[in-house]
């Protein structure tokens, strides 16, 4: 069980890298730092929504529009921190 502990909290650190490289990258993409006319930074881009736009448009349908400020990464940022601890705190009844 102690394995099943591991990945799920791999999987947890996984899921908390790609959407901190998505929030910093569309900033510096909006930013004009990275220009998405570059096959590589286009690729990563288009990688990375196709990976995490699933879990932002559940939450989008959820969360009133904020004009133009999107809080989906944010709240799943949260959702992942919440099922950190709750892992972490449980740990004992994985071994």
């Amino acid at each position: 069980m102690q394995s099943l502990f591991q990945i799920l909290m791999l999987l947890l650190n996984i899921v908390w890298f790609f959407i901190i490289a998505h929030v910093v990258m569309s900033w510096l993409i909006n930013f004009q730092v990275l220009n998405l006319r570059q096959p590589l930074v286009a690729q990563i881009w288009d990688g990375l929504n196709r990976l995490l736009e699933p879990l932002y448009s559940r939450i989008r349908q959820v969360l009133p529009p904020m004009g133009g400020l999107d809080l989906a990464p944010l709240v799943v940022l949260i959702a992942v921190a919440v099922l950190r601890i709750i892992l972490m705190n449980n740990a004992a009844a994985f071994y």
